[in-house]
């Protein structure tokens, strides 16, 4: 049985609220750059050279890349032989979060859904556990904007609308989104499951790398035709036109019931922000 303190966990979730607001992953940067070669808008080219400029100053300056740093979503892999010590593990979690967002002048955005009075500490964050096999300890910290957030969706579709159903339920989510959840986006899909799940594995499908492979060839081909026609739409970057809206549509299934067929879109703007550690 191998052993991890909290005090481990708290620092480590700390330093990752910092590090993930502060600094866009390499495969984010390198979509931007081809956003910039393949734009044929104007508009849309100086929207990427600005993102790449903004991503530069919040690595450099160890500034927020946007003001909004979101809801914390945390995504941990339990192993089953691990056991923490020294207090809940939940606790840790939104004890690393409250620190990380105080410490790096984070802005503190979670209230109360009805009297709107702020939490003031970014918790409770939202925190999804997997206990998977061996002593592995694994945090993703990935904070997520309310812009992109309130364009996400899930519903139930008739199971005998099929892919078609799916697909055309995606890009008429994301026509309807436009400019509201800051494009360039990243389109995560959840197929199957239950609403629940399906609203879970979409968030999870953000932290996939741009650029990478699905390794379900049905799926891979449901990507390549929902990214050409979403920027067919021609909403572009920031809404203001163009072929950019999505940098990427990454796709997860999961068996569901027979009378059933569950969807999840989650849209991630261009801060697709997420950093993970393991202890």
């Amino acid at each position: 049985m191998r052993e991890i303190s909290i005090t481990q966990i708290i620092e480590a979730v700390r330093k990752l609220c910092m590090d993930a607001n502060y600094r866009l992953g390499e495969d984010v940067l390198g979509a931007f750059k081809r956003g910039l070669k393949t734009e044929e808008s104007p508009n849309g080219k100086a929207i990427f050279e600005a993102l790449l400029e903004n991503a530069e100053i919040a690595k450099t300056e160890q500034v927020p890349m946007c003001q909004d740093t979101g809801i914390t979503v945390v995504f941990l892999e339990v192993g089953q032989e691990v056991h923490i010590t020294g207090g809940s593990l939940n606790d840790a979690i939104n004890d690393g979060v409250r620190k990380g967002y105080e410490d790096g002048y984070l802005r503190k955005s979670i209230c109360d859904p009805f009297t709107r009075i702020n939490t003031n500490t970014n918790t409770p964050a939202v925190i999804i556990t997997d206990i998977v096999d061996g002593d592995i300890f694994k945090i993703t910290i990935a904070p997520k904007g309310g812009g992109s957030e309130n364009m996400s969706r899930v519903t139930m579709l008739t199971p005998s609308g099929g892919k078609n159903a799916i697909m055309d339920f995606v890009v008429q989510r994301c026509q309807e989104a436009g400019s509201n959840p800051c494009p360039p986006v990243i389109v995560a899909v959840a197929i199957g499951g239950t609403p629940e799940k399906a609203a879970i594995l979409a968030k999870r499908a953000l932290l996939r790398d741009i650029g990478s492979e699905n390794p379900d060839l049905e799926l891979k081909e449901m990507e390549s035709e929902l990214l050409v026609r979403i920027n067919n739409l021609g909403i572009g970057p920031q809404g203001l036109g163009g072929r950019n809206y999505a940098l990427a549509v990454h796709i997860i299934k999961h068996p569901c019931h027979i009378a059933t067929l569950p969807l999840a879109v989650n849209l991630c703007c261009h801060a697709s922000r997420h950093k993970e550690m393991v202890l």
